[in-house]
């Protein structure tokens, strides 16, 4: 009996057998190529668990019969890897499949580096981390980088029927009859992660026994006790974090209420309510801003509410604010003013404040020309009155440019309009 894991064992051993990942490994596309051509070069493979990207390694070893290794970046020292230089040596060339490759430690990464220079390793580097991020830039300039996708209910459906049907390393010695709704089941509850489809698949199996018929039957019901519940591929320190509260934004501001709601259900699974709270209050006054100001007093009470009752029941402030601020007015004429007086300074754009403004709260200021020819604003008709603010080097520069997209921004933009005709 095979005491591997179905996973392990149903990995492709050719690039033919890969499935899902077609922007790579499709006939004409850029690993095929490789493969076919025998000119591999050095590559990181990154994305989410249980979506090929050791497969990938093991099937590029089999389609070119290079030797492969597998070493860990972590876990593995450079003992280690001075054997597979080794057999580089004596072979010729290894690919080398080295997990965890944002972990590598300088003293590992400059025995690789000579190796991957002079192609006798090629190193296939797997990272669930961005590599633009995590991976030292040495290392990242010397490889081809490829992302890859989570798999498709119909790639996972593919894998699950393969692996049935199988004799050799499958299940296709026991006599198995699976409905479709355990097949869909088994394809879509686990996020997109092969590994975790077959693994559940393996324990249906093993732990169902056969019928009076002889069949092992798996239904509906055994497939959801043995998937559970596949958490989300979503760690609070990953792109796929981020990711997603991106897309929870971005939603937001482009009004989309079920987008919207459909990014904060993740993160509620996610159990990240610290991030949702400060990502409503940003969006609060950065995307809805001048065009409805009490929408940020209301998202602040929401998020307090959410805080004081925590999860489950947070769900119900936290959506009541999501659908306010997606159907709010947008402005985001405060930050474009802000980010725009902001990038004036950095860039060297400044002056001195104007004399008349300076301050002449102490003996001597007078003197000096501090506060003379101030006009206290106060003292005039309306609150206001016309003087310089700016310093002489910007003083016609204009920073706040509003959008009268809600009912408050368009009556500020009225006085503000009156006020910078007064100026000119």
């Amino acid at each position: 009996m095979n005491l591997k894991p179905l996973a392990f064992r149903m990995r492709p051993r050719t690039i033919d057998e890969v499935i899902g990942q077609s922007h790579l490994v499709a006939e004409g596309k850029i690993i095929n190529r490789m493969v076919k051509a025998r000119q591999l070069s050095s590559m990181i493979l990154y994305g989410p668990p249980g979506i090929g990207k050791t497969s990938i390694a093991s099937a590029i070893a089999g389609s070119t019969n290079f030797a492969f290794r597998t070493l860990n970046a972590v876990t593995n020292n450079k003992k280690d890897m001075e054997v597979v230089a080794a057999e580089a040596k004596m072979s010729g060339k290894v690919i080398l499949l080295l997990d965890e490759v944002h972990r590598l430690d300088k003293a590992k990464q400059d025995f690789l580096l000579p190796y991957l220079e002079n192609g006798m390793i090629v190193l296939i580097g797997a990272t669930t981390s961005n590599p633009y991020h995590a991976i030292n830039p040495a290392i990242r300039s010397r490889c081809q980088i490829f992302e890859l996708k989570p798999l498709e209910p119909e790639d996972l459906k593919k894998a699950l029927r393969r692996a049935v049907e199988d004799d050799e390393r499958g299940l296709g010695n026991l006599n198995i009859n699976m409905t479709e709704e355990a097949l869909t089941h088994f394809a879509t509850a686990s996020g997109g992660d092969v590994r975790s489809s077959l693994n559940a698949l393996e324990l249906a199996v093993l732990s169902t026994p056969p019928g009076e018929d002889g069949v092992i039957h798996i239904d509906e019901a055994a497939a959801e006790e043995c998937m559970q519940k596949k958490s989300l591929a979503h760690d609070k320190d990953g792109d796929a974090h981020y990711d997603v509260l991106s897309g929870f934004q971005k939603s937001i501001r482009g009004s989309d209420v079920n987008a919207a709601l459909h990014y904060l259900g993740r993160l509620i699974e996610a159990g990240d309510l610290v991030s949702i709270n400060r990502r409503l209050l940003v969006i609060a006054y950065e995307d809805v801003g001048l065009a409805s100001p009490q929408a940020g007093q209301r998202t602040l009470a929401a998020i307090e509410a959410a805080e004081r009752v925590g999860f489950p029941e947070a769900r119900i402030p936290l959506a009541n604010a999501v659908i306010e601020l997606c159907l709010s007015p947008k402005s985001n004429s405060a930050i474009m003013a802000i980010d725009t007086a902001l990038s004036d300074i950095r860039s060297g754009i400044s002056g001195e404040v104007p004399d008349h403004l300076k301050d002449a709260h102490y003996k001597g200021a007078k003197d000096l020309g501090r506060g003379v020819d101030y006009l206290y604003p106060h003292d005039y008709e309306g609150g206001w009155v016309k003087q310089q603010y700016l310093p002489d080097r910007i003083k016609n520069k204009v920073y706040y440019k509003p959008k009268k997209t809600g009912k408050f921004e368009q009556a500020i933009s009225t006085i503000y309009e009156k006020i910078m005709g007064h100026k000119k």
